[in-house]
Parts: C-alpha cells; structure tokens; sequence
C-alpha cells in the first residue's frame, strides 16, 4: 500500500510546474556614491560626512550601532565601520 501511495505522489508531483515570478526592484542609488569604509572610525565618518540623520543605539552582542544619512545608512562595531548600505531608491517608470 505504501509503495503504491509513493509511486502515485511521484507521478502527480511530475505533473507540478513552477513558475518564476520577477518583481523589478528599483535602483539601488547612484553607483558612484561615496560611503563610509570598513574599518573607518566613527570619528573619521563624522569627520567626512558629518552629523547622521538619526544615531541609532547599540543592540545585540557584540553591540551594533547604526546612523542613517540621507542616501546610507553606516554599521558599527566597536566604534568601527562593518558595513555601509545604500539606501533602496524606487525606480519610477516613465509613462
């Protein structure tokens, strides 16, 4: 019974199809946008970029502090940059 119940499955799993679904995403930003670097310190940023937007505070271990600018967003530990992330800039079609 059980062999039977597994040969039917396969064969109406083979009758599936999958379809892919694309869903555009925008542009992510200017290309040549300048961002903080890995490593940079929280005073060389705010030397170079200034004030953020907002200062985030820490959370997690090990604490993770962000500070959003107008077009990214800057990721520290430790006082040291781990990442910097361009904000997500909708593309609007031309009608």
């Amino acid at each position: 019974m059980r062999r039977a119940l597994l040969l039917i499955t396969l064969l109406c799993a083979g009758e599936l199809r999958a379809q892919t679904i694309e869903i555009p995403l925008g542009e992510q930003g200017q290309a040549n946008l300048v961002m903080p670097a890995r490593g940079d310190s929280q005073r060389v940023v705010l030397e170079r970029f200034g004030l953020a937007d907002e200062e985030h505070p820490a959370v997690g271990r090990p604490p993770i502090t962000r500070w959003d600018y107008r077009e990214f967003s800057v990721y520290f530990e430790s006082g040291r940059v781990i990442d910097s992330v361009r904000h997500h800039q909708p593309h609007n079609p031309k009608e």
